[in-house]
């Protein structure tokens, strides 16, 4: 092909009409499609309402994620449990959603939802059984809340000794949901307000009778350490005795109080350790030690208060936690050779 003979080819070249009409055609299948898309995802993954406001959701100790997705469903706080589910998915890093306190609001799409429940808590559940001392309740309040080390030494030594009547004993065991960014001078006060508020009728009939509260607190941490559930009144009964009598209360749970260390609060006694100088020592000292030695239940409350009238002074608990108790030594000793030997 000559030279003048193509360019006349280019000259003449026409494109094939109907070409721009599958192009207009598949741009505005795109648009419908993405307008369908959002819609889609607003209807499903948009937020539940968008004038909510900020609210307060729970999620209780040990529950699924299928149950807190259900809860959220239920409280209005997404519109769809699938989308919940599978926005979270992307979020979950193993661990699951944490039990605690989150602050969501319907006005929230569900992706920033289920972000929210993937991070930690502000509200932390803290439950600690009575029996405890406080250096025990400061180890789980660390880890529960994230304390220092500093923050910790601060509330067993400061926080939580504000006078002599409230370093131990009024820390009441219970379960709370404790803001994470409280300072513990805060929690010290939670905890002891919940214990005046269950404490209130013991107080006022301790006061009835005479008895200075504090020493029906101190009584009812022995009590608690001491005794087992079903014995607690004779145990009581056991122990007035003991004062009433002048004799020292010989208690080897005192022993364990002045012996704990970290990592080892109530460690078994030794026959040594009835010799250690302390003034929590029951056994050189007579009467009630100075403080209470751990955060007593309602239980050891009522018995240090209401006592079982007994003419016991010893008593032990065999292999099976029954208690076994005499009115004289060689009745205990009885007891020992048969219970414990």
């Amino acid at each position: 092909m000559q030279f003048g003979q193509y360019v006349e080819r280019v000259r003449g070249y026409r494109p094939r009409r109907g070409w721009k009409r599958p192009l207009i055609i598949t741009l505005i299948g795109g648009i419908v499609f993405l307008i369908g898309g959002l819609l889609l995802f607003a209807q499903f993954f948009g937020p539940a309402n968008e004038y909510a406001e900020t609210a307060e959701f729970i999620v209780k100790p040990d529950a699924s994620v299928f149950e807190v997705t259900r809860d959220l469903r239920r409280a209005g706080f997404v519109k769809s449990s699938t989308a919940f589910s599978i926005a979270f998915s992307f979020y979950d890093k193993g661990r699951g959603i944490q039990e605690g306190g989150y602050k969501l609001s319907a006005s929230m799409d569900t992706l920033s939802i289920a972000k929210a429940l993937a991070s930690p808590p502000y509200l932390a559940w803290v439950t600690f059984p009575n029996g405890w001392r406080k250096e025990q309740i400061a180890d789980l309040l660390t880890r529960k809340l994230g304390w220092s080390e500093e923050e910790r030494t601060h509330w067993i030594e400061v926080d939580t000794a504000p006078s002599a009547g409230l370093i131990e004993g009024v820390y009441y065991g219970d379960t709370y949901l404790i803001p994470t960014d409280q300072s513990p001078a805060y929690v010290a006060g939670r905890l002891r307000g919940r214990f005046t508020d269950v404490f209130a009728p013991y107080a006022a009939e301790a006061a009835k009778r005479g008895i200075p509260w504090t020493d029906v607190i101190t009584l009812a941490s022995l009590i608690e350490r001491e005794a087992a559930k079903n014995d607690k009144h004779l145990v009581s009964g056991i122990l007035w005795n003991r004062l009433h009598t002048g004799m020292g209360l010989q208690l080897d749970a005192t022993l364990q109080y002045i012996r704990g260390e970290k990592g080892n609060w109530w460690p078994v006694p030794t026959p040594a350790d009835k010799k250690l100088e302390s003034p929590f020592n029951t056994y050189k000292h007579v009467g009630l030690p100075p403080h209470p030695i751990a955060n007593p239940s309602l239980e050891s409350i009522d018995a240090a208060l209401n006592p079982d009238k007994t003419d016991c002074i010893f008593y032990l608990h065999d292999g099976n936690g029954t208690i076994h108790c005499s009115k004289t030594y060689a009745g205990h000793v009885r007891n020992v050779n048969t219970y414990l030997k």
